[in-house]
């Protein structure tokens, strides 16, 4: 159902400021744009259109159903009770409209169209228990819930872009299985959902897949991209911005534990980065990376020439790395990186406020052993002497 209008507001970036960056959006073509969120509710002539979806593969080769009957099995599905004594129509409606505990990040209209939502069950792969969930499925972003059925309440879990997911169907031998998907992907934890019927997977499969391939199938350009209006993040809100956007949105070629189990990121700076002791320093030059300070780990990223895609390079724990001062010379933004277990690297700061915050939380004092043995007895006291 149609929950917010885009209109055109800028031809370029140089407008943009901090209370505009939410409005960054993906319209139903699949692109980022810089638009204005007017929050309406389609409910005109008591009707409630879905979204306009372009139709799979699959779905063209089959002969075009009548209009009618389709007009009438939407209408029928949006007033059948899902939820709480509630018909799908209403609970898009709450969704939209209503504040949902724990929320994180933007507003859930500013998320496009409901594609498809359902209720359905969380399986714990560990303890082989089971907990209700509410799927939003948005144009490029499946959205998780929590219930409160005591309070008739939505708790946030997690909102997942589809082009860093995949989704799979757990095939049962036995007709009388529960019937289930799993979503995974290297940036999220694998998720397997239990839905009440077999249609119901089949439906969550092809919705996720079909919009899946349509966000990969999307070339994005500077002027849709959100990342491109952060970079350079030389102003503090540009950089919180920054740090939420990484958290939800998909990386290349990422390895290892998931980005939202890293912690909140502390600090972040775009840098240029050169090898000290190998040609490539000569050879190639700096290399321009995006370094994120967690509490425990240092990222390092890469983006490409347009800023649209973020790309893994590596990462290294803090306790094994130090951040040394180069040169003390005036104007010179370069300090040391080193580490037990890595090639030196030389970090060239673009602004002075960089430099200082890389070099107070990287630099740590040297260890100094303990000259005395741990369990060296205490000195014995002398006995006095008779005068």
């Amino acid at each position: 159902m149609g929950c917010c209008s885009v209109t055109q507001r800028h031809t370029g970036t140089d407008e943009v400021g901090p209370d505009e960056i939410e409005l960054l959006e993906i319209n139903n073509a699949g692109l980022w744009s810089l638009a204005e969120s007017r929050h309406q509710i389609s409910t005109r002539n008591g009707t409630d259109e879905g979204p306009h979806r372009c139709p799979s593969v699959r779905h063209l080769k089959k002969e075009d159903p009548d209009p009618v009957s389709m007009r009438d099995t939407t209408k029928h599905n949006h007033s059948q009770l899902v939820l709480w004594s509630w018909t799908k129509k209403e609970l898009h409606h709450r969704l939209y409209t209503q504040p949902i505990r724990e929320w994180e990040g933007k507003a859930p209209h500013t998320y496009g169209d409901i594609i498809h939502s359902s209720s359905v069950y969380l399986h714990s792969g560990y303890t082989k228990a089971m907990s209700e969930r509410y799927l939003v499925l948005f144009s490029f972003h499946l959205l998780i819930l929590a219930l409160d059925s005591s309070n008739h309440d939505f708790i946030y879990e997690g909102i997942l872009p589809l082009s860093a997911i995949e989704v799979h169907l757990i095939s049962q031998q036995d007709p009388s299985s529960p019937h289930m998907f799993k979503i995974s992907g290297p940036m999220v934890d694998s998720k397997i959902f239990i839905c009440a019927s077999a249609a119901e997977t089949k439906a969550w499969i092809e919705n996720i897949e079909e919009r899946r391939h349509k966000s990969l199938r999307q070339q994005l350009s500077p002027s849709h991209s959100a990342l491109s209006y952060l970079v350079p993040c030389d102003e503090n809100w540009k950089k919180e911005e920054l740090k939420r956007y990484l958290l939800r949105s998909p990386i290349l070629q990422w390895e290892g534990t998931p980005i939202q189990h890293m912690g909140y990121p502390k600090y972040l700076s775009l840098v240029h980065i050169s090898y000290i002791y190998t040609q490539d320093r000569f050879l190639q030059g700096p290399q321009e990376r995006l370094l994120v300070l967690f509490p425990f780990d240092l990222l390092i990223l890469s983006l490409d020439c347009h800023h649209v895609r973020v790309k893994y390079e590596g990462r290294l724990p803090l306790k094994s790395i130090k951040a040394m001062e180069r040169s003390a010379l005036h104007g010179r933004l370069e300090f040391e990186l080193t580490g037990e277990l890595m090639e030196p690297l030389l970090v060239s700061c673009i602004y002075p406020e960089d430099y200082q915050n890389w070099i107070f939380q990287l630099q740590q004092p040297d260890k100094v052993a303990d000259s005395l043995p741990h369990h060296t007895p205490p000195p014995l006291i002398p006995k006095k002497r008779r005068s």
